[in-house]
């Protein structure tokens, strides 16, 4: 499996890096509500970060997590969100900040 990606606020990365886990699945949605931390493959970021945070965050806001599927301890699940539509990999359980293996800036230059 190719590296998942994950776009976040800074602040709840820094929380995360602190704390040893990272326990949010979506913008304003943590892991125990949703049941999965939502991520996505290089080519769907751009458009799941869009229809989340808008074409235009505050410089700084933001920031992609680069994560090594190898480096897991929980499932990973590639799942359609709804039927027939896109899938995407979500992760069955709290996310250890040394799965971490790159935080970029968003928006990248090679979004």
């Amino acid at each position: 499996m190719s590296e998942l990606l994950h776009i976040t606020e800074r602040t709840l990365w820094e929380s995360a890096r602190a704390a040893g886990t990272y326990t949010w699945s979506t913008r304003g949605r943590t892991l125990q509500e949703e049941g999965f931390i939502h991520c996505s493959f290089p080519h769907q970021l751009r458009g799941v970060a869009e229809l989340l945070y808008g074409a235009a965050p505050a410089p700084g806001e933001l920031v992609v997590l680069v994560i090594d599927p190898a480096l897991l301890d929980v499932p990973v699940r590639v799942e359609e969100v709804s039927p027939g539509g896109p899938r995407f990999p979500h992760i069955y359980g709290p996310l250890p900040v040394v799965a971490v293996t790159e935080v970029r800036d968003w928006p990248h230059p090679d979004a």
